[in-house]
């Protein structure tokens, strides 16, 4: 390839939902943006390497999708969250034995928030970057490395072609190499879990309801889809022990679907699986820096939190949005040092504040012994027969400082 240098304003490395939305967020600002990805993108549900989990856009993400022009696209895809349903399962059998609502109508006239499949984001977020005449997408191709300097950077691609910008966007996932290149540690906590993400059909209604079900190894959680071929459909994340993980995914669909359905407690009556199965890995991470020198990092580069709660894109594009507001407040001023200072410290406390809380919540999802369980059930009781806790904890829940 020609060593010839191309000019943009902001580079993002990788294309999963994160970057693709700041790509789009920065080509509606109209600055020249560059993104960049090492992999294929996915966006058939059925296709080989499908992300099968789905996002629950809560709230304050619904409001940014709509500032950058991109929530028309995904509203026709999207299932409600109307009330977050919290259930307990601990006792000898799996049957519920204590259940708590949390609805949206408490705390505000709207959803708490609206779930589509992963793998359909991939693919809308597709087509609003090819709508920006300011962005360049190109997959296949990864970041190797960047050099900053006082007024800009230098990042060289893994295919030998170089860009020059002002500043570089880090959203090239949790092993991230701009972060390493930049020399950013993180802290991670291992749980030794996993999680099977996967989707189901069932004969009852979720009735915009998502469900968390807990009983030991993580919580089981269904969370509305729109039908499927005519039937009530829920994107599933089952996490549990590497182990126990490992052996759901080794079983035909049949034994399969009788498992998940037996861990639901039967809430919907019989689980049919109507999608491959994933597993994931679980963990907690902070990157000890946001930024480096001409560098942000967001989304799953800068901090990873398990599954719980809707958390994880959520927080990725608080971030987006606070650069996005950054930008907007002083454009002359992108990529420079103050500037990105400003960054971590509106994001880095606010994150680290929200690992810890769903550390716990997932800490306590995993309990094993009776007793424990039987402390787990009285909490979650007790906080919930308090009103003024509970609606703080919603408003928590939807992006609310702390």
């Amino acid at each position: 390839m020609s060593s010839a240098i191309q000019d943009f304003d902001i580079v993002v490395a990788g294309g999963g939902i994160a970057g693709l939305a700041a790509a789009t967020a920065f080509g509606h600002l109209g600055l020249r943006t560059l993104c960049v990805d090492p992999a294929v993108p996915v966006t058939e549900r059925d296709a080989q390497g499908a992300d099968l989990r789905s996002t629950a856009f809560l709230q304050p993400s619904r409001d940014l999708l709509d500032r950058i022009g991109v929530w028309d696209r995904l509203a026709p895809h999207a299932a409600d969250l109307q009330i977050m349903r919290i259930v307990d399962a601990g006792g000898v059998t799996t049957e519920p034995r204590l259940t708590r609502d949390f609805d949206a109508a408490d705390i505000s006239s709207r959803p708490f928030g609206w779930n589509l499949s992963n793998w359909l984001l991939r693919r809308e977020f597709l087509g609003a970057v090819a709508d920006q005449p300011t962005v360049t997408h190109r997959t296949g191709v990864g970041v190797r490395d960047v050099l900053p300097r006082s007024a800009e950077a230098i990042v060289q691609l893994s295919d030998g072609s170089r860009a020059r910008a002002r500043l570089v966007v880090a959203a090239d996932g949790r092993t991230s190499t701009v972060r390493q290149q930049a020399g950013i540690g993180v802290r991670t906590t291992r749980y030794a879990q996993k999680a099977l993400a996967f989707a189901v059909t069932h004969d009852a209604p979720h009735d915009n309801v998502s469900t968390e079900i807990h009983r030991s190894g993580g919580p089981f959680t269904l969370v509305p889809l729109p039908d499927h071929k005519g039937l009530p459909c829920s994107a599933v994340v089952w996490m549990e022990h590497g182990p126990e993980a490992h052996r759901l995914l080794a079983l035909d669909e049949d034994a399969f679907s009788a498992a998940a359905t037996a861990r639901s407690g039967g809430l919907y009556g019989p689980l049919t699986l109507t999608s491959q199965r994933t597993l994931w890995p679980i963990i907690s991470q902070i990157a000890d820096r946001f930024d480096a020198p001409r560098i942000a990092l967001m989304a799953e580069a800068a901090h990873v939190v398990p599954p719980i709660g809707a958390q994880g894109l959520n927080m990725s594009l608080a971030d987006l949005a606070t650069l996005l507001d950054l930008i907007e407040a002083a454009p002359q001023d992108l990529g420079s040092a103050e500037s990105l200072a400003r960054y971590t410290r509106a994001r880095r406390p606010e994150v680290l504040a929200r690992i810890t809380g769903v550390d716990l919540l997932n800490r306590a999802s995993m309990l094993s012994p009776q007793p424990l369980r039987d402390l787990r059930r009285s909490g979650l009781a007790a906080l919930y027969g308090l009103s003024p806790v509970r609606k703080r904890l919603m408003q928590l829940g939807l992006g609310a400082k702390g």
